[in-house]
């Protein structure tokens, strides 16, 4: 069993279904023996896309997902997903590949150190130097991935250790085989040979063990206890739950009836949006701010006080009960009055199970869904407005109503992304996808990849600003030769416009933040989709119904709606 064999029976032990990969003679063992063990092999045209679907994966299923790349420029390019990865907390695992042992920093073909260039964006590296140990490291790595905080691993695997033993050998022969061999290339093939010997000694008969499985850390009797004690003396508390409170796909139901219970008012961020579907009476949309320095007691899942949260300043009024895998998240910026290092997720449905009757917090619930309404009120106002094009507030709109119940939908963009996510509702759980907190343009494509792989009978919405699209379009390519209807709506507004907004007021030039509205639609139907453009309010509908219709069939769709002004979201910039 070669050593590309090995891994693959590693990855099929562990419930992977699918890789995601650009092609590479350094790894291509590995993904012919994952073919022949059933799990999909998905080429993209960019490894970052491959590590992007891979994370996708991971955050849906909870089974880390895998993206497979070749030495050198293959690994440098998945870089920024890996490092988005770390900061979304997404349990995944890189399998990079690398020269042969012996040819290590002698400048071989795409030979860089791989090690020292990955260590600050994953939790753990494993490198093999020997045949017998390529199995203990990727076996290592699914573990690694998901204990504690969760996040990447990667795996170098050196190009001698995956191949079969005798095409290694017959490689090497040219050196030790020479007739008539002088002094220093006998003295070479010796080296060649025991090299040879040490690399594949021990390894005739691998030993594979069973699936990683991690418990993840769980709170205290005494942290629930007080934790319910806060909670039922509070007149006006509110809960704040982040991507990690999903990190357990496998107990949501739990989760949601857990917060059912408990009948406090909650925000939705990260992963977490669509955790209690649309329109749920718990669930507050708008004017957060306003609310958190309001309530006397805030529960933080898995969210920890960053920019998001003003570095704090939003709840420095409450008592906050926070609760997060991370020890440094845990204590980030503002030390909360019951600081719990443990799983989100169980903690809170543990709560439930404890929590007594809640009380009705009428009064509360009564001023948070009136700024709630208002805000939507205002919303609908400004969606009125118009402008040259369609309005990108009335475009969202009319979207929501092509969202089915099991749609997912992926975010990748600025100005229109955040649009979006005022006016656009997930129907339920683990059907909203966006970077996380490191703001990555450019994931849409691996997103909506692996979004799709996983639920292929569920509409993918990937949405884009039309300055994200220019990251990963040539993906259209790999939906359409893996047969993925995945609809992409292209919020076309010809500019980088979340920029510009702030920066022509304040430095009163527009410098690098204009484009032109292009025809998108085109490459869609050159990568053997379809493709539609649409310039009207009055067409929208349609268009969004025929993409829909497409898409059922297995075939990709890029509609490129061309967007006018809006002042929505003016001053609004991060930075």
């Amino acid at each position: 069993m070669d050593g590309g064999a090995r891994v693959a029976e590693v990855l099929k032990t562990n419930g992977v279904e699918f890789v995601f990969t650009l092609i590479g003679g350094h790894v291509s063992p590995i993904l012919v023996a994952c073919k022949r063990k059933g799990i999909r092999v998905v080429d993209v045209r960019h490894e970052v896309n491959a590590a992007f679907a891979a994370d996708a994966v991971s955050r849906l299923t909870g089974v880390p997902g895998v993206a497979i790349v070749t030495a050198g420029p293959g690994v440098t390019n998945a870089i920024t997903a890996v490092k988005n990865a770390q900061m979304a907390q997404s349990p995944m695992v890189l399998i990079g590949g690398a020269t042969a042992t012996m040819l290590r920093g002698r400048g071989s073909l795409q030979d860089i150190d791989q090690v020292s260039l990955m260590q600050p964006h994953v939790k753990w590296i494993g490198r093999p130097n020997t045949l017998r140990e390529v199995v203990p490291a990727i076996e290592e790595a699914f573990v690694r991935c998901q204990q504690g905080v969760p996040g990447p691993v990667f795996v170098e695997l050196a190009v001698d250790l995956l191949y079969p033993e005798h095409v290694v050998r017959d490689w090497s022969s040219k050196q030790t085989d020479k007739p008539n061999k002088t002094i220093i290339e006998h003295g070479l093939s010796a080296i060649i040979k025991g090299n040879l010997a040490y690399r594949f000694a021990f390894s005739d008969s691998p030993s594979f063990r069973d699936k990683a499985w991690i418990e993840p850390p769980v709170a205290s009797a005494g942290a629930i206890e007080r934790a319910t004690s806060l909670l039922s003396k509070a007149e006006r508390p509110l809960m704040v739950i982040g991507s990690q409170t999903m990190l357990r796909p496998h107990r949501i139901d739990e989760l949601v009836e857990a917060i059912e219970k408990l009948n406090v008012p909650v925000y939705l961020s990260g992963m977490a949006r669509g955790l209690l579907g649309k329109g749920h009476k718990l669930h507050m949309r708008h004017k957060r701010r306003i609310a958190l320095k309001e309530s006397d007691v805030v529960v933080l899942c898995g969210v920890p006080s960053d920019f998001r949260l003003d570095y704090g300043s939003h709840v420095a009024r409450s008592q906050v009960i926070s609760v997060n895998l991370s020890e440094h998240d845990l204590y980030k910026n503002r030390r909360p009055e019951l600081g719990i290092l443990a799983d989100p997720c169980s903690f809170l449905c543990a709560l439930g199970e404890v929590h007594g009757s809640s009380p009705s917090r009428q009064r509360w619930f009564e001023a948070l869904n009136e700024r709630n309404e208002a805000r939507e009120v205002e919303i609908d106002a400004m969606g009125e407005t118009e402008c040259d094009y369609i309005n990108p507030l009335q475009l969202c709109r009319t979207l929501d109503n092509h969202v089915s119940d099991d749609a997912i939908l992926v975010g990748d963009g600025g100005d229109i992304i955040a649009t979006v996510s005022y006016t656009v509702s997930p129907r339920g759980p683990l059907q909203w996808l966006d970077p996380g907190v490191f703001g990555t343009l450019g994931v849409g494509a691996g997103f909506a990849l692996g979004a799709k792989l996983v639920k292929p009978d569920a509409d993918v919405w990937l949405l884009y600003g039309d300055g994200a699209a220019g990251f990963s379009l040539m993906e259209q390519d790999t939906f359409a030769r893996h047969g993925l209807g995945v609809i992409s709506v292209i919020g076309n507004d010809a500019g980088w416009t979340q920029i510009e907004r702030d920066q022509v007021v304040i430095l009163e030039d527009d410098v690098a933040c204009r484009l032109e509205y292009s025809d998108y639609h085109v490459v869609g139907q050159a990568c053997g989709g379809e493709g539609f453009k649409v310039d009207n309010l009055d067409d929208v509908d349609a268009t969004l119904t025929k993409a829909v219709e497409v898409s059922r069939t297995g075939k990709p769709v890029v509609v490129n709606a061309l967007l006018g002004r809006s002042d929505f979201r003016k001053g609004s910039i991060s930075i």
